[in-house]
C-alpha cells in the first residue's frame, strides 16, 4: 500500500523475532530501513531480505547497552538515507529468570540500560533529525509482563514500566515538534517462543488457549502491521497510548507463578 513510502526508519533488534517482522512490514510499505542489530550475521541476513522485497536497507551493528553505539546508529541512518522519520525501540538484553530476591544489582543495571536507557538515548539522538524533517514517529516496546507483574521478570518489568512513562512524557512534551510517541505491548512467536515450544510439548497449544483469539501472534503478519499503523499518517493524531497487540491476552492476563514456589513462606 506504500504507507511508509519515502520514510526512513531505524529499528533496533531487527535481526530476528518481532524486530525482523516489523522490518519486513516496513519494507513492504516502502520505507528505507536501518537494521540496528548487534548480531552481524542475522542483521546482514535481514538486510538482504529487505532488499529482495524492493526496499532500501542498511545494517548497522548496534549494541543497545552502549550510548555511543546507539548514537552512531542514528548518525549512520542520516548519513545513509539523508534523514530519519521513524524510530522503533525494540531491542533489549534479557537476564536470568530468577526470583526478585535473587536478582542482582548488576542484572537490574544491565536490564535498565537495555530498556529505558537505550530508549532514552535513541529518542534524544533522534530528536534533532525529527525536527529537521518537520516531525517524526516513535514506537517504543513495552510488555504485558508489566501489567501482570510477571514472576522472575522483576528487572524487565521495572524497565518496561519506565519505557511507558518515558513514552507518555515524550508524547506530552514533543507534540509541539509534530512528533508522536506511542508504545506497543506485543506477544508473538519470536525466538524465545520457539525455544520454549521445542523444549515443552504442548506449549504452543497452551499459549494459544490463553488468548481470546485462540492463537499465538506472528511477528510479521500480526505485530508488524500495528507498528506500521503507529508509524504512518493513519496515526497522525494518536500519541501517548500503549497498544496491546497480543490476541487479547491482556484481557484475562496470565499467571506466571513458578510451580515450585510455596504459596506462603512465613
Amino acid at each position: 500500500m506504500g504507507l511508509l513510502t519515502n520514510k526512513v526508519a531505524l529499528i533496533t533488534g531487527a535481526g530476528g523475532g518481532i524486530g525482523r517482522g516489523v522490518a519486513r512490514c516496513f519494507a513492504r510499505e516502502g520505507a528505507a530501513v536501518v537494521i540496528a542489530e548487534i548480531d552481524e550475521a542475522s542483521g546482514r541476513q535481514v538486510e538482504q531480505e529487505l532488499r529482495a522485497l524492493g526496499s532500501q536497507a542498511h545494517f548497522v551493528r548496534t549494541d543497545v547497552l552502549e550510548k555511543a553505539s546507539i548514537e552512531a546508529a542514528i548518525e549512520a541512518t542520516v548519513d545513509t538515507f539523508g534523514g530519519l522519520d521513524i524510530l522503533v525501540n525494540n531491542a533489549f538484553v534479557p537476564s536470568e529468570n530468577v526470583l526478585l530476591e535473587h536478582k542482582t544489582d548488576a542484572q537490574l543495571a544491565r536490564t535498565l540500560t537495555s530498556t529505558i536507557w537505550a530508549t532514552w538515548w535513541a529518542m534524544r539522538a533522534a530528536l534533532p533529525h525529527f525536527k529537521a524533517r518537520g516531525g517524526g514517529r516513535i514506537v517504543n516496546f513495552t510488555s504485558i509482563d508489566v501489567d501482570v507483574g510477571a514472576w522472575l521478570h522483576s528487572d524487565y518489568n521495572a524497565g518496561k514500566a519506565g519505557v511507558v512513562g518515558l513514552t507518555r512524557s515524550a508524547a506530552a512534551e514533543w507534540g509541539r515538534f509534530n512528533i508522536t510517541c506511542n508504545a506497543i505491548a506485543p506477544t508473538a512467536m519470536g525466538a524465545t517462543f520457539h525455544k520454549l515450544a521445542a523444549e515443552n510439548p504442548g506449549f504452543y497449544e497452551r499459549a494459544a488457549a490463553m488468548r481470546p483469539l485462540g492463537r499465538p501472534g506472528d511477528p510479521e503478519l500480526d505485530i508488524g502491521p500495528a507498528v506500521v499503523f503507529l508509524a504512518s499518517e493513519m496515526a497522525r493524531y494518536v500519541t501517548g497510548v500503549t497498544l496491546h497487540v497480543d490476541g487479547g491476552l491482556h484481557l484475562p492476563g496470565y499467571n506466571s507463578r513458578p510451580a515450585d514456589v510455596p504459596v506462603r513462606e512465613y
